[in-house]
């Protein structure tokens, strides 16, 4: 194979410079090392024969660089590379922005992640024979390129020396199946961002996204599901219907689109960077989890943060760090080791908090249920019981929470509470303020009058004037089965809800909102125990939650 000519780089355009510079000072990054060149439309050969193309921004400077891997669905356009590539190439990184299988200029079919693990491997081959290439390699990257250097670490090449992942999964399945309910907001916005991405340019691109969820949200009212994608146009999207025909996250058929192996065996230093109302922050704490339990050199920051809403102010920085203290460029001072494994954004107080670890230690504290609606700091002594009904056909709505729109994250959920098929539960004014560190503990019980049916679980801060604030939520799916037994009282329902990081202010009061479902961020229950995909009609349920006596319905906070 014949080595690319350093020569044929092309200077960064003026407007781009000029780009970079106001974002450095915006970000606060160190002072860059000199200008940067391109290598534009670089081609890198797969062993099926398919060709990846890439474009390569080099610092000025002569010799080869410790590089920076980005494998991207999402194009090479200018916007990306300002913000992802030059601010690290300016700083002494040759950084690869490479378009993924079948996107972009890109040889083969686009198939979500299933190529990314083998056309990983195949880039740094390509990589090993570029005189720019020092030998020390990184990757970096938010979302759908956090799951491709998860794919390359399921092997990581011994050049392979720091990972910086923002906002991403290393399993794709259960991102698309939170709590067992297919997540029908998140997978019909990013399907028709990829099906039209190429067809739009950029500025129309955006426009797209940001009205994604206005204009989708008829289509997603309509059944059956199966056939969606089509309606949304653009390029064929065959894996959507694909996945509405896989609900049991056991079957074979999921094992292509999850790297978890790699999160329990790679020992590569890690930077992972999420946001408390990300749709992937589970994830992020799993894998922090992971790599800690087993003495791997990784950090954590948690943000405020939505999918599309996460701070390069924060994460850049911090990026550029993290990446100067495994791969230190010549001429640049290192950067000290990460003094804090952990810093995480308390909402509520509105402060980062730098942390040895996640979850911290922490003191429970329990409210219980009262059928008038409070949550008492003791439970009831005599038996109550408050009842809903959820009519799928009329589906309690989704404000809010971890999607890909601009509604995500934290809202007033007082239209929501007034509805008839919503409940909530809410603690006196605290005298004193209650911060939250961890998962909160949910335990109700609840008799349903039909087995096939969904809890939607919702902590929210009430605010002296009655603003209802969401912080962390789940979809609990009801598992039918003991609904077919012969009554015996109520079934007991636990869960932990995400983890949160927050302070109920002195004066604020606590909320615990239960409904039915939260559509269309989750496909809704239609209570037919039909396939999600293929079911036309729906069968309401009626929900009776007890309380008090001998069935003591509770939430559990971690205080700190």
């Amino acid at each position: 194979m014949s080595r690319l000519d350093r020569t044929s780089a092309e200077p960064l355009p003026r407007a781009a410079r000029l780009a970079a510079a106001a974002l450095g000072r915006r970000w606060k990054l160190p002072a860059p090392l000199g200008p940067v060149k391109v290598l534009r439309d670089q081609d890198a050969p797969m062993r099926d024969g398919t060709t990846l193309r890439a474009d390569v921004y080099l610092p000025s400077t002569d010799g080869p660089h410790p590089t920076v891997l980005l494998r991207s669905p999402y194009g090479r356009g200018a916007a990306f590379a300002v913000s992802m590539a030059v601010p690290f190439a300016e700083r002494g990184y040759a950084v690869v922005m490479q378009s993924v299988r079948g996107t972009f200029g890109s040889g083969g079919e686009f198939s979500p992640v299933v190529h990314e693990e083998h056309d990983g491997q195949d880039t740094v081959v390509w990589l090993r024979e570029q005189p720019w290439f020092d030998g020390r390699l990184a990757t970096l990257g938010p979302s759908y390129l956090g799951y491709t250097q998860w794919a390359l670490a399921l092997d990581p090449p011994p050049e392979l020396k720091a990972m910086v992942l923002h906002i991403g999964p290393h399993d794709l399945a259960q991102a698309g199946m939170i709590d067992g309910a297919f997540q029908l907001t998140n997978l019909s916005i990013w399907t028709d961002l990829i099906a039209h991405q190429e067809q739009v340019g950029f500025l129309r691109g955006l426009i797209r996204l940001g009205t994604a969820e206005q204009r989708l949200t008829p289509f997603l009212g309509d059944l059956p599901l199966q056939g969606l994608a089509e309606r949304f146009g653009g390029n064929p999207a065959p894996w959507f219907d694909e996945w509405l025909s896989h609900p049991d996250l056991e079957d074979p058929y999921w094992d292509r689109y999850r790297a978890t192996p790699a999160v329990h065996s790679s020992t590569v230093p890690t930077l992972l960077i999420g946001g408390w109302q990300d749709w992937f922050v589970e994830q992020t704490l799993y894998q922090y989890a992971a790599l800690r339990d087993r003495g791997v050199d990784v950090g954590m920051t948690i943000g405020p943060w939505a999918h599309l809403a996460i701070d390069p102010a924060v994460t850049t920085p911090e990026s550029l760090a993290w990446l100067n203290t495994h791969l230190p460029v010549a001429g640049a001072e290192p950067s000290e080791p990460r003094k804090a494994r952990v810093q995480v954004f308390v909402t509520g107080a509105r402060t980062w908090r730098k942390l040895p670890d996640w979850p911290p230690a922490t003191a429970d504290r329990t409210w219980y249920l009262a059928p008038d609606g409070r949550l008492a700091d003791e439970a009831p002594a005599e038996a109550g019981e408050t009842t809903f009904r959820y009519d799928p056909m009329d589906p309690t709505p989704s404000v809010g929470g971890r999607v890909l729109a601009g509604s995500a994250g934290q809202r007033d959920n007082r239209e929501l509470e007034a509805r008839d098929d919503v409940r909530t539960f809410t603690t006196p004014a605290l005298r004193k303020p209650v911060e939250v560190q961890g998962g909160v503990k949910v335990r109700l019980h609840i008799e349903s009058d039909n087995p096939y049916a969904d809890l939607f679980l919702r902590i929210c801060d009430v605010e002296p004037n009655g603003k209802s604030i969401n912080l962390t939520d789940r979809l609990v799916r009801l598992d039918p089965a003991p609904a077919e037994q012969p009554s015996k009282g109520p079934r007991v329902v636990e869960t932990t809800l995400p983890d949160t990081a927050h302070r109920f202010r002195a004066g604020h009061r606590i909320r615990l909102q239960v409904s039915g479902g939260a559509h269309p961020r989750y496909a809704r229950n239609l209570g037919t125990g039909e396939p999600v995909g293929e079911a036309t009609h729906g069968v309401p349920v009626t929900h009776r939650i007890c309380s008090g006596g001998a069935a003591p319905s509770s939430i559990t906070l971690p205080a700190v």
